[in-house]
């Protein structure tokens, strides 16, 4: 089990990019930020980065206003 945004999920292997997929979050999406256990993973590597059993994925999205 991993756990994406606080949530678990049956999703062990899975790339980083395809977790964002399900969230509904477009390959091109300016303005989000990923970390696996506090550290930033680079966009280049959403593709490869596979996510294992326990890891803690938290995808941010920058938002406007104030």
């Amino acid at each position: 089990m991993i756990f994406v945004n606080g949530e678990p999920r049956q999703r062990d292997g899975a790339t980083i990019a395809e977790l964002l997929s399900e969230l509904g979050v477009e390959d091109r999406a300016r303005g989000v930020a990923v970390a696996v256990d506090g550290e930033v993973v680079p966009r280049g590597e959403w593709p490869a980065r596979r996510v294992n059993e326990g890891e803690r994925v938290e995808a941010l999205s920058a938002m406007q206003g104030g």
